[in-house]
């Protein structure tokens, strides 16, 4: 039974979305209604009976528009004709300008700045020099599927972070009314390799004393010693350690102003504090590690030393983002709660730290040896 009730601002607002897409129909125009799909998004469309069949269109997105501008535009497509028959569809954008208009205006302009930069050199060096010059109703399945393949050959990690960046633009240009359906949608990405590694308490042990030695070599190798030696103590993000600037420093912590989750505190332990305050004392740039050129600046985002520490360290198949799992699992071996843990990792969401606070072979062999001595001594099976 079709949907129908008149509409309104405030009710469309109120529609929820359900395991499978609906439609609620206006009672004031005929055909006018307002499509609800499965990933929450409402659309304004409009159905038409002429004499070729029925005509749909679309009016956009209805977060975008009032009931009663929508109403207008209705009655007046219904009265418009180009002869015998209604005026053709207004063709859909080129997609280099619907991402620098429509797209950008709505969608890139509300993400973080650190998001738009990643977006940005996806765009210009992936997505722009393959559909840049298509319309949208032109960007096939097929053709989306070949480019992925091509490059997941190259790059599959990035691959999948462009399909999603490209998926996301197809699916707003759904939402707009521009095209039906979005070519990408079902494309699978690639898989990813599980990341479970942390390192040991050996391991830590072995990488500590590279470091020493690093940090007594160039300002540049100390600087970038003392970077992974933060990034071991605290769990934070790279980003979050190598463009901190000093005004973020407050004592026993760090007041992030821009992390990935938003601005978040970080308790600094007497180590990391050690190193915070020597830093400080050097120098009076912005940035806790600027730039060994030109203090004015950050440093690169990259640690190039570490690649030379890791192998130095017999830890090379261990990424930099492994330090955080590490801290993440020191944690959670030692008894720290997983909301704690979260809180420690700056995440919103403690299924996420789940994902980080692994435990190692030989603990899970020592606790299901405790296990086991305290059931047995509560049944009387004690050896």
């Amino acid at each position: 039974m079709p949907r129908r009730k008149r509409l309104t601002d405030a009710g469309i607002a109120r529609l929820r979305a359900q395991a499978r897409e609906y439609t609620v129909w206006d009672t004031r125009v005929a055909g006018l209604g307002v499509r609800v799909r499965s990933s929450g998004s409402r659309t304004f469309i409009f159905h038409r009976k002429t004499e070729g069949g029925v005509r749909k269109m679309s009016f956009g997105p209805a977060a975008l528009r009032k009931v009663e501008e929508v109403r207008r535009a209705c009655m007046e497509a219904a009265t418009r004709t180009t002869g015998a028959d209604e005026a053709p569809r207004e063709a859909a954008p080129v997609f280099r300008d619907f991402v620098a208009g429509q797209w950008k205006t709505e969608c890139f302009e509300r993400c973080k700045p650190s998001t738009q930069m990643g977006f940005r050199s996806m765009l210009n060096h992936r997505l722009l020099p393959a559909f840049g010059s298509r319309r949208l109703d032109r960007i096939t399945r097929s053709m989306a599927l070949d480019w992925f393949e091509a490059w997941s050959r190259v790059a599959p990690g990035s691959a999948n972070h462009a399909l999603g960046l490209l998926r996301q633009i197809l699916n707003h240009a759904v939402a707009c009314g521009h095209i039906g359906v979005n070519p990408v949608r079902g494309i699978r990405r690639n898989p990813g390799r599980k990341m479970t590694r942390f390192l040991s308490r050996e391991e830590i042990s072995r990488l500590h004393h590279v470091l020493d030695r690093y940090a007594e070599g160039s300002a540049s190798e100390a600087q970038q010693a003392d970077i992974i030696r933060l990034l071991l103590l605290t769990g934070c993000r790279k980003s979050e350690i190598v463009y901190l600037r000093r005004e973020e420093v407050r004592n026993d912590r760090l007041e992030l102003g821009d992390a990935k989750t938003g601005p978040r505190t970080v308790l600094l332990n007497a180590p990391a504090r050690r190193i915070v305050a020597r830093r400080i004392a050097q120098g009076n740039s912005p940035w806790l590690f600027p730039s060994v050129l030109d203090p004015s600046r950050s440093r690169c985002r990259a640690v190039t030393l570490w690649c030379r520490i890791r192998r130095e360290a017999g830890i090379g198949d261990v990424r930099l983002h492994d330090l955080r799992h590490t801290v993440a699992s020191q944690a959670a071996m030692n008894g720290v709660p997983l909301p704690v843990v979260a809180r420690l990792l700056g995440h919103s969401d403690v299924s996420m730290t789940m994902r980080y606070a692994h435990v190692g072979d030989r603990e899970i062999e020592a606790a299901a040896e405790r296990v086991g001595q305290t059931i047995a001594a509560i049944v009387g099976m004690e050896d």
